[in-house]
């Protein structure tokens, strides 16, 4: 892969994980049906990508791994569930800029975790991305959807930077493919004994939503974040993937006339210039886990 296709395929798994909300929404599924599904079917289409398209060679999966990647699956099954949540009660551009709030949670949490200071342009971004929040929320009523649904959405970044941390801390043992593999695997068994009295009502439109889900948002543009990172610098990928809101609220505003406010996008605006300076700032070095960080939402 050179660094044009890699480039090029960043940007398409940003467009892909960026159609996460507006399936989401299009399915007239439980939250728990979905995720159910979209976990079975990316764990399809990350066995054929690791068949036929992954060099990684299996890693002999040890207690300290089976551990981790149980605690990564289950993290995995809330913030999705979460998130698809929020869509429902608030919305795909309120949902993915609430879920957009996890870099300023994971400065956080390495700097309790690991003990790794805190830099300034760290502290810059919690900030920016703390007022864009409050920007996105019009007004702050628990009775109101919008508030209702960003408090989920903020819980699902909250999980998906645990996440992050767990796939960090076990980056080095576990290829990406097969971690995310077996995440997968822990969040359909989590998520069936729920989403199986369900599955007889849904309707076989919803499980082309759903498998659009599986296949393309998830494992096919897992693999290609992947893959790219091997020839595109970790600082660009994160550039990138700041795509990722823009491209939901642009296809939410043209399929369900979602309009967002000025105040919202300003919002919007504020906490993807925050993840673009702070990547640059941060320079070229890539953390462990940084190919997990960003491939499972």
């Amino acid at each position: 892969m050179t660094p044009r296709t890699a480039l090029g395929a960043l940007h398409i798994g940003a467009l892909m994980f960026g159609l996460t909300g507006v399936f989401g929404k299009l399915a007239a599924a439980s939250p728990a049906v979905i995720v159910f599904g979209r976990a079975v079917f990316a764990v399809l289409a990350l066995a054929v990508f690791a068949r036929f398209a992954s060099s990684a060679r299996w890693h002999k999966l040890h207690a300290q791994d089976v551990r981790r990647l149980l605690l990564g699956g289950l993290l995995l099954a809330g913030h999705w569930v979460s998130f698809f949540i929020a869509v429902k009660v608030a919305g795909v551009a309120i949902a993915t800029l609430g879920f957009t709030s996890f870099p300023a949670f994971t400065v956080l949490l390495e700097g309790v975790i690991f003990r790794e200071r805190i830099r300034v342009n760290e502290i810059l971004l919690v900030v920016l991305v703390s007022i864009g929040l409050v920007l996105v929320t019009p007004h702050f009523d628990l009775a109101s959807g919008a508030t209702t649904g960003l408090l989920w959405a903020v819980l699902s970044g909250l999980l998906f930077s645990l996440l992050s941390l767990v796939n960090r801390a076990g980056s080095t043992r576990v290829p990406p493919v097969q971690a995310a593999l077996c995440q997968n695997l822990v969040v359909g068994f989590c998520l069936l004994p729920m989403a199986a009295p369900q599955l007889i009502d849904v309707r076989p439109v919803d499980w082309l939503w759903i498998a659009l889900l599986g296949v393309f948002c998830t494992g096919l543009a897992h693999s290609l974040f992947v893959a790219s990172l091997a020839v595109i610098k970790a600082r660009t990928a994160a550039v990138v993937f700041a795509m990722e809101p823009v491209y939901g609220i642009t296809m939410a505003w043209l399929l369900f006339d979602e309009n967002p406010t000025l105040r919202m996008l300003l919002g919007g605006a504020l906490i993807i210039v925050a993840i673009v300076v702070s990547s640059q700032l941060s320079g070229g070095t890539k953390k462990p886990g940084v190919g997990a960080q960003a491939t499972s939402h």
